[in-house]
């Protein structure tokens, strides 16, 4: 796992080498040289906090159209209550 610094400024100036240098390992942004923010690709940060997407999130994604599900229709029949 490597570790890169960038500075805020460097960040806004190349996002591309951030998001390069997330997939090797976490990158420490800094504002004014302390360290203010972590960027991690998101299947690190999925396994930091071991968060597993429900049905719900994987269907909210950009690539669930890409997704093949089709559920089993149900059908509930209603029974009148009795009062008596």
């Amino acid at each position: 796992m490597t570790i890169t610094t960038l500075s805020s400024r460097e960040l806004n100036q190349d996002v591309a080498r951030a998001k390069k240098a997330a997939k090797q390992g976490p990158v420490f942004v800094t504002d004014r040289g302390k360290p203010a923010h972590v960027l991690l690709s998101f299947e690190d940060y999925q396994r930091l906090t071991k968060q597993r997407r429900n049905l719900a999130d994987a269907l909210a994604m950009p690539e669930a159209e890409d997704l093949d599900f089709e559920p089993p229709r149900v059908t509930i029949n209603a029974q009148p209550a009795d009062f008596s």
